[in-house]
C-alpha cells in the first residue's frame, strides 16, 4: 500500500510517546503524532486530510467535531471517555472508542500501591529520610483482615478486588447501582450492594472506580463524606470530576478521614480550586499524576487496541468495535 493511500492517523504526542514502537510499526496505518490541544489538532486534520484520531485525557468540546469527516473515528487511548463530548460526535457521524480490559490490572496495581503507600505513611517517611531524619513516627497499619469498599464494581474493581481478597486477606465489600442477583458472598466479595452508606460503614479503605458521567460528578461529596468512618482512607483512580476536593480537604485536615491516595484530579495538571485548601499539603495523603494505566504492557495494549478500532471502522465492521456511543450506527 503506498504512503498515498495509507489511511492517516493522528495520535496526540502524550500518547504516541507511551507507545511509539507500536504506532511506528503499523504498516496498514501511518501514524502522524500531533499537538494535543483542540486547536492544533483541528488542524492537523485538515493538513492531512485525516480521518481517524487517536486521543488521551484533554477535553473536546467544539472543533474537533466540526473537522473531522462523517464517519471518522474518536478513539480515545484509555478507559475514561469524559473528554469526549459524545452528543457533539453522534451528531455529526463520528464513532467514539475506548479501550476496555487492556489497563484493568495497570490500574488495579496501581490502587493497591496507593492503599499501602497510605497505610504505611509512605509519603511522610520519605521525605523525613530526604530531609536527613531517621525516625519511626506513628506507626502504620496492615492491609490483613482490614475492609475494603469498593466504589464501582467493572472490570478494574473487580481486579482490585481480586488483589485485596487473594494477595492481602482484605474483606471486599462492593457497591454498585443495580442490585446484585444473588445476596450471598461470591468470588471475591463478602457481599455487593447499591447503598452506598452499607457499603463504606465498617470500611478501612474506599476505593473509586466509577466514571464521571453527570451523575457522578461529585459524587463523594461532604454528605458520602461524613458516611465514611474516621479511620477510613479514601483511594481515588478513576477521576477527580467524582471527588468534591475541597470537601476532601476539610475531612483529611479535620480528621474526619485518615487518609487519601489520589492519582487524579478534578483539574489536571492539579491546581487546587481554593488556594488554602491544596491537598499537596498534607502529610497523609499520597498524591501520583494521572499514571494508573502508565504501564509499558497497558500502553502497548491501549496503542494496539485503538488502532485495531481504527481498522475495523475502516473495514465497516462497526458492532465489532468498542463503541461509547453505538447509537451512532443505529
Amino acid at each position: 500500500m503506498s504512503s498515498e493511500s495509507t489511511p492517516s492517523v493522528l495520535v496526540t504526542e502524550p500518547e504516541f510517546r507511551r507507545a511509539p514502537q507500536v504506532f511506528e510499526s503499523t504498516d496498514s496505518l501511518r501514524c502522524i503524532p500531533v499537538k494535543p490541544d483542540e486547536a492544533a489538532l483541528s488542524a492537523a486534520i485538515v493538513e492531512h486530510r485525516a480521518r481517524y484520531v487517536v486521543v488521551g485525557s484533554v477535553k473536546y468540546e467544539s472543533a474537533l467535531y466540526a473537522t473531522l469527516p462523517r464517519g471518522g473515528v474518536i478513539a480515545r487511548f484509555g478507559v475514561g471517555h469524559d473528554g469526549i463530548d459524545k452528543r457533539k460526535a453522534t451528531d455529526a457521524g463520528l464513532l467514539c472508542t475506548n479501550t476496555p480490559g487492556v489497563l484493568d490490572a495497570s490500574v488495579a496495581e496501581h490502587t493497591a500501591l496507593l492503599m499501602l503507600a497510605v497505610a504505611r505513611r509512605l509519603h511522610a517517611l520519605t521525605a523525613e529520610m530526604t530531609a536527613g531524619t531517621w525516625a519511626l513516627g506513628p506507626a502504620g497499619t496492615e492491609l490483613r483482615d482490614k475492609t475494603l469498599a469498593v466504589i464501582g464494581s467493572g472490570r478494574i474493581g473487580q481486579a482490585t478486588a481480586r488483589i485485596a481478597s487473594h494477595g492481602f486477606g482484605m474483606r471486599v465489600i462492593g457497591c454498585r447501582r443495580t442490585a446484585p442477583t444473588s445476596n450471598g458472598p461470591s468470588g471475591d466479595w463478602a457481599f455487593v450492594t447499591p447503598d452506598f452508606e452499607a457499603a463504606v460503614r465498617e470500611a478501612d479503605f474506599v476505593s473509586l472506580h466509577i466514571n464521571a458521567e453527570p451523575a457522578n460528578i461529585r459524587y463523594i461529596d461532604r454528605h458520602r463524606l461524613a458516611m465514611l468512618p474516621s479511620r477510613a482512607c479514601l483511594i481515588n483512580t478513576a477521576r477527580g470530576a467524582v471527588v468534591d476536593e475541597q470537601a476532601l480537604y476539610d475531612a483529611l485536615a479535620s480528621g474526619g478521614l485518615a487518609g487519601a491516595g489520589l492519582d487524579v484530579f478534578d483539574r489536571e495538571p492539579y491546581v487546587p480550586a481554593d488556594p488554602s485548601r491544596d491537598l499537596r499539603t498534607l502529610s497523609n495523603v499520597v498524591l501520583t499524576p494521572h499514571v494508573g494505566s502508565n504501564t509499558r504492557e497497558a500502553n502497548r495494549g491501549m496503542a494496539t487496541r485503538a488502532l485495531q478500532n481504527v481498522r475495523l471502522a475502516e473495514a465497516g465492521q462497526f458492532e465489532a468495535m468498542d463503541l461509547v456511543n453505538p447509537e451512532v450506527i443505529r
